[in-house]
């Protein structure tokens, strides 16, 4: 065994992510033994008691076509959130039913980006996960697609797992699939071979990935999947892909899918978060010395170095901070509504104050709420 697969059994916290062609049949609807075959392995790796398992699910809204007389998944989000709403009450009823064989009870956890980019709902949805955890339950968590919009949604759940493994400070995450790993071409295709480790962006810069799924009920592929690594990886959180079917090969240390070695130091702070599931509400531009001041100074955004105003926006949403020439240089969250900055644009913090009260005297956006992205 590899050290790097040494590290998979030494893992004491895992976050698995299963997509939905891995629990649902083709026509839709729920594939009873495969959830049952999932649970198996998972049941199994948590019975000594010593590992824990947050299990990060698709299959909401797969599991909701065939109840709803719909042969495919929806294009219009109207639909999708009627048949997420359907859809989830089957998949965690399938799952509590599921894990009882083993004693075991789940825990539903729906999450949207407002959970996750504001400070105060990132520390519910944490005590939340770690109290499951600590009573002996399995979290079964997904994006709360019945009340998620375009605006407001994680996309995929790679990517949310991605962020749920940072969230509970997770040893090891383990995406499952209906691939075993990522290959330096197209599987499907003669003289292409799986790549067992990566240990950097630079390892995979020549791979030609592919954007599909195969069962075409999900929102992924393997690109998010590259993507979810990439970003549970620079969060200090080594990574497994491979497929459902190999899921137990995979969780016992045995040479399946593809490592990801961890890049990045582990973070306490909900900042990835911020980056990488938050949806920009508007965007503020800079002048070049609020830039550096941010950017390179750590400080916080004040009205001062704010030249322009775009979007509507409420305080606490997040937002774009752009330079002069328009790229984005940061991301945060506002302190202020659109509609009350224009008049603040230039104006340092004292004038303001005394001009419009007490409550004008504090940063447009705190540096306790922003992520520089381009330094």
């Amino acid at each position: 065994m590899t050290e790097a697969r040494q590290q998979v059994t030494q893992a004491r916290r895992i976050v698995v992510k299963v997509g939905s062609s891995s629990l649902t049949t083709a026509a839709g609807g729920l594939d009873a033994d495969r959830v049952d075959a999932l649970v198996d392995v998972l049941a199994k790796v948590r019975s000594g008691g010593e590992k824990e398992i947050v299990l990060v699910s698709s299959g909401a809204i797969a599991a909701g076509l065939a109840p709803l007389g719909l042969a495919r998944r929806p294009k219009a989000l109207a639909r999708q959130q009627a048949a997420a709403s359907v859809g989830q009450g089957l998949l965690v009823a399938r799952y509590t039913a599921s894990f009882a064989r083993y004693g075991v009870r789940v825990g539903q956890v729906l999450l949207t980006t407002d959970d996750t980019s504001r400070r105060a709902h990132y520390r519910n949805a944490y005590r939340t996960l770690d109290q499951l955890l600590d009573m002996g339950a399995v979290p079964v968590v997904n994006e709360n697609d019945t009340v998620a919009t375009d605006e407001i949604r994680f996309g995929d759940n790679d990517r949310l797992a991605a962020l749920v493994a940072h969230l509970v400070r997770a040893d090891l995450l383990v995406l499952l699939s209906d691939v075993d790993g990522l290959y330096d071409g197209d599987p499907a295709k003669p003289g292409t071979s799986r790549i067992e480790e990566v240990h950097g962006p630079a390892d995979i810069a020549h791979v030609q990935i592919g954007s599909a799924g195969k069962a075409g009920v999900g929102t992924g592929g393997m690109v998010t999947k590259v993507e979810a690594a990439r970003i549970a990886a620079a969060a200090g959180v080594p990574v497994v892909l491979t497929s459902a079917v190999r899921a137990a090969d995979a969780l016992a240390g045995r040479a399946t899918g593809t490592y990801f070695h961890s890049t990045g130091r582990r973070s306490a702070d909900r900042l990835l978060w911020l980056a990488h599931a938050s949806t920009p509400q508007g965007a503020l531009t800079l002048d070049d010395g609020a830039v550096r001041a941010v950017v390179h100074g750590k400080k916080s955004l004040l009205a001062a170095g704010i030249a322009a105003v775009e979007g509507e926006f409420s305080a606490g949403d997040p937002v774009e901070l752009r330079d002069t020439e328009g790229r984005a240089v940061a991301r945060g969250l506002v302190n202020f509504d659109a509609k009350e900055i224009p008049q603040l644009l230039g104006r340092s913090t004292r004038d303001l104050a005394r001009e419009l009260g007490p409550a004008y005297e504090r940063e447009v956006v705190h540096r306790d709420d922003l992520v520089v992205l381009r330094s």
